[in-house]
């Protein structure tokens, strides 16, 4: 049996650039011992005996006072970054952060550049007080082997080598013999790292994952349908001998006819993190995006709920950007950096400064730049916003959402890229008016959409399945909420069904006599193309939008 394809390809362009700077030196080759995957035990800044199996050799590169080569548990060498902060030593020495690349990137290495989209800076982290070490992934920079997607027993082990090389600096501060204090940043790759590797290292102490995902099948793959605008984008960063097979033949084919072998989607699926996130216990901050199109919010709301549950200590930050173009007001430009070293600093260095992160598990940012913070999540409901309609929609590729243009904010360094793959109005679509009268609230989560239908297609596959797609539009702006698009599979055999199912989440200040409206497609350029031809008739459609009970939010 064969499938739809998930694109895998992650949002290199969100990341950041690489170039040489200059670090500390050492002059011969090293030996340490790289950690056996185990069970996170600590909490941050406490000693944890991991355990050990494989030996691992560093050298210094020559000509670049920063670089090591790790010669890794399989062979594989990785080139890491080491940029101790000024004045540790081993009588002083500092706490250290590991900071991932994006897809197909080398590590960071400039120590005077600012970073992008709130990730944090060497210089930024080093001005906080901490030692940074910087890595090329295997596959990626001036590492070798091929890249696995974050696979724990690949990428995770590396990365428990890069452990056991700061365990040895004498500017680590360590916990205990072999266990460095560290945390650890980066965004959409290197979010992802993170995950992987608190599930099964308990020397790290604190991680802040940026735009990660918790599984690459509800993130690429929604409804089996292809990811395809954000694929195009990046299937051509990196050559296909850097990358694992199953990687290349699912590009391939889902690019090609739109299918994917069941040993794929499966490959897929077991790169995490997943149900691995169980296995974190250590404080973490999720960073995620609201207007994130690759990697949605429920990505981290998934996450977040999983270690809640387990009384971890956690709390997400969601601003106006990811792997997408904010096209609304951004807001504080300094808050994901700020809440960042907050985090950090109280679960690495132990300051007992109380951070809002404490009170409000929840910061957001509507599409007015204004602040929102909530206690926890998911958050008391309010009285929903609700809306019904009914219509029929043409089954034609013209008029779809992506067919209009958008103008990315001046800057927007992602604009030009995602301009052509970001939702917009449509012009073919079932329109149902969303009006909420004398409302002011806060939208926020997953908007319910429920409705009957029936069609038949011209000419069908075996299968009579195809998708449909539903977004929400501004009617004041004219943009769709979150730039967010949701696919709905749907069977068009001529018979009554129905369909009941959440949307894309979204957070949104509803206010008196500013409308939205319901969109149904048919096409959009963020997804592959369905089964077109003939008609779908909705006779009736029921839209219902969550608000967050008054006293359960702040604003501002």
């Amino acid at each position: 049996m064969r499938r739809l394809a998930p694109q895998i390809l992650i949002a290199s362009a969100l990341l950041l650039a690489s170039c040489s700077s200059s670090g500390s030196d050492s002059s011969k080759a090293t030996t340490t011992t790289t950690a056996a995957p185990g069970k996170a035990a600590a909490t941050g800044g406490h000693a944890c005996d991991q355990g050990a199996t494989a030996k691992v050799t560093t050298a210094p590169v020559p000509g670049v006072a920063s670089d090591q080569t790790m010669t890794s548990f399989d062979g594989t060498e990785i080139r890491l970054h080491w940029f101790p902060v000024d004045g540790a030593d081993k009588a002083d020495p500092a706490p250290t952060i590991l900071m991932g690349p994006g897809w197909s990137l080398a590590g960071d290495t400039s120590t005077d550049g600012a970073a992008l989209f709130g990730a944090l800076s060497i210089n930024g982290m080093h001005k906080a007080g901490y030692n940074v070490l910087t890595w090329d992934p295997r596959g990626f920079g001036a590492s070798t082997g091929v890249a696995t997607v974050n696979d724990p027993t690949k990428e995770g082990r590396d990365v428990q080598g890069l452990l056991d090389f700061v365990a040895e600096q004498p500017e680590a501060k360590t916990d205990a013999t072999g266990d460095p204090r560290v945390g650890m940043v980066g965004f959409s790759y290197g979010g992802g790292i993170q995950l992987t590797t608190a599930a099964i290292d308990c020397r790290i102490d604190a991680i802040v994952p940026g735009i990660a995902w918790h599984s690459l099948q509800t993130s690429l793959y929604k409804a089996d349908t292809v990811k395809t605008g954000w694929s195009k984008i990046l299937t051509s960063t990196v050559p296909e001998d850097r990358l694992d097979p199953h990687i290349v033949s699912a590009t391939k084919s889902g690019l090609g006819d739109g299918t994917l072998s069941d040993e794929d989607r499966e490959w897929f699926i077991s790169r995490g993190p997943g149900d691995a996130v169980k296995d974190i216990d250590i404080p973490t901050l999720f960073v995620q995006g609201t207007v994130d199109t690759l990697f949605t919010l429920d990505e981290a709301t998934t996450n977040y709920g999983i270690l809640r549950k387990d009384d971890v200590p956690t709390a997400m930050l969601w601003f106006c950007g990811g792997h997408g173009t904010c096209l609304t007001k951004a807001g504080d430009p300094d808050r994901v950096g700020k809440a960042s070293f907050e985090w950090l600093d109280k679960y690495l260095k132990g300051d007992a400064t109380k951070i809002d992160a404490d009170t409000n598990r929840l910061n957001l940012i509507d599409q007015d730049g204004v602040q929102w913070k909530a206690k926890d999540w998911p958050v008391a409901q309010g009285e929903p916003v609700t809306a019904t309609g009914s219509g029929t929609l043409q089954l034609q590729a013209d008029g779809g959402s992506g067919a209009g243009s958008i103008t990315p904010p001046a800057g927007d360094p992602l604009g030009g890229l995602v301009a052509n793959i970001t939702p917009t109005k449509a012009e073919n679509a079932v329109n149902v008016a969303i009006d909420p009268s004398t409302t002011d609230a806060l939208a926020l989560g997953a908007p319910k959409l429920t409705f009957t239908y029936s069609g038949e297609l011209t000419d069908p596959p075996a299968a009579p399945i195809t998708r449909v797609f539903a977004q929400l539009v501004d009617d004041q702006t004219g943009l769709i909420l979150g730039n967010q698009i949701t696919p709905i599979k749907v069977t068009l055999d001529g018979k009554s069904h129905t369909v009941d199912t959440p949307l894309e989440m979204i957070a949104h200040h509803l206010t008196p006599g500013h409308t939205l409206t319901l969109q149904i497609v048919a096409t959009t350029s963020a997804y592959a193309t369905p089964a077109l031809g003939g008609q779908i008739t909705f006779p009736k459609i029921e839209i219902s939008l969550p608000t967050a009970e008054a006293k359960a939010v702040t604003k501002g």
